[in-house]
């Protein structure tokens, strides 16, 4: 396994854009190609950087009111797949897949609307995120390959990275990383937890 990993494709689908722009272009710096979802990729087209569609990927349009648009063997398989095992490479030749390198992804912001007042439980529950904790989950089991970003906070550490190693991020980083992803997936689903049995 090599310390570092050329980041040749991310995908990004954050609810939360602070400072999506210049991270994104930072990626695209370095020829990063960017997926993305929704509102996401919106707001990186009108910025004026090259995305590609989350449905041009799978070939399925998201649907569901955003319900389903990235439960998709086209995205875990890109996510999963270990390159150094050659089974694992012939699937994703087989079946069309290509390696993402580099996950984007903060969750929809349950925390922050049930502590709104008068918040019903539709809009809650409407909130719990299923798409983005299973990318961060599939991309952090396979740190060794995939850098998972969970947070806009940690968008200097990577671009330094990339920056310093000219497109490739380190294994220190995307290790560190893995662990803050499972941590926030933790974190959040203890709060619906502790939602759901108040209820």
């Amino acid at each position: 396994m090599s310390n570092l990993v050329q980041i040749k494709t991310a995908l990004i689908s954050v609810s939360d854009k602070t400072d999506l722009i210049p991270f994104a272009r930072k990626l695209v710096g370095h020829g990063v190609t960017i997926v993305s979802t929704g509102g996401t990729a919106r707001t990186l087209s009108e910025a004026g950087i090259e995305v590609t569609a989350i449905d041009k990927v799978t070939g399925f349009p998201e649907m569901m009111d955003g319900r389903v648009k990235t439960l998709h063997p086209k995205v875990h398989g890109g996510l999963l797949a270990l390159r150094d095992k050659p089974d694992h490479v012939k699937a994703m030749t087989d079946h069309g897949i290509t390696a993402i390198d580099l996950v984007c992804v903060n969750l929809y912001p349950f925390e922050k609307t049930i502590a709104q007042e008068d918040v019903t439980d539709d809009q809650a529950i409407e909130q719990i995120d299923i798409g983005g904790p299973s990318m961060i989950r599939s991309a952090s089991k396979n740190h060794r390959y995939v850098t998972c970003v969970t947070d806009p906070c940690q968008y200097d550490q990577v671009g330094n990275d990339i920056d310093t190693n000219d497109g490739c991020t380190g294994f220190t980083l995307r290790r560190r990383l893995a662990t803050a992803a499972f941590k926030r997936t933790s974190e959040y689903d203890q709060a619906i937890n502790a939602w759901l049995t108040n209820r």
